[in-house]
């Protein structure tokens, strides 16, 4: 298994300037690309499919070629695993009790 570091997320109650909304996933978010810590902001909305955990906890997503074996190793599965429109695969575990989203792209 091989993961490459992508970003942390930190959810936050108020917009950061340059957030764009996710119709998909009602949330306002941040490019990671934009900070030098890779950081991308979250705020959720009403009604957003991701899990209340998530709008209160950080999260550090990466990069894997196979999510299967993250999955099966995951204390908790807590959303998706969902395929995105450019044909990757989300999903957010918790694994030892740190938030980890797994981006599968192959």
């Amino acid at each position: 298994m091989a993961a490459e570091y992508l970003h942390i997320g930190i959810p936050v109650t108020n917009k950061k300037p340059g957030m764009v909304y996710n119709e998909g996933g009602k949330l306002w978010m941040s490019n990671p690309e934009d900070y030098d810590y890779k950081i991308e902001y979250l705020k959720f909305e009403e009604g957003t499919p991701f899990p209340e955990i998530m709008h209160k906890n950080p999260h550090v997503a990466y990069k894997v070629d196979d999510a299967e074996p993250y999955l099966a190793e995951a204390d908790q599965v807590i959303f998706g695993p969902v395929a995105n429109p450019d044909g990757s695969r989300m999903a957010f575990i918790i694994k030892d009790d740190a938030i980890i989203e797994l981006l599968e792209m192959k």
